[in-house]
């Protein structure tokens, strides 16, 4: 079995618990627009699913998202 570089792994090799709007789209499939509705909405919750980060940014916290998919 051929191990690969950092390089070939690309940035899938070290997942993020919270990812910006952008990340979260590529991983997720949803679009930006379509998770600051659900944000908007009260389907995902604070705290639970995204948080504000330091600097005001939006946050997808990756393990309260996966809790949610598992919750339906």
């Amino acid at each position: 079995m051929r191990l690969l570089s950092p390089q070939q792994r690309g940035w899938f090799s070290h997942p993020a618990r919270y990812v910006l709007l952008p990340v979260a789209h590529l991983l997720t499939g949803y679009t930006v627009k379509a998770m600051e509705r659900k944000i908007e909405r009260g389907d995902w919750q604070e705290g639970k699913v995204w948080r504000h980060a330091p600097d005001g940014h939006i946050m997808i916290d990756m393990q309260g998202y996966h809790r949610w998919v598992e919750s339906r």
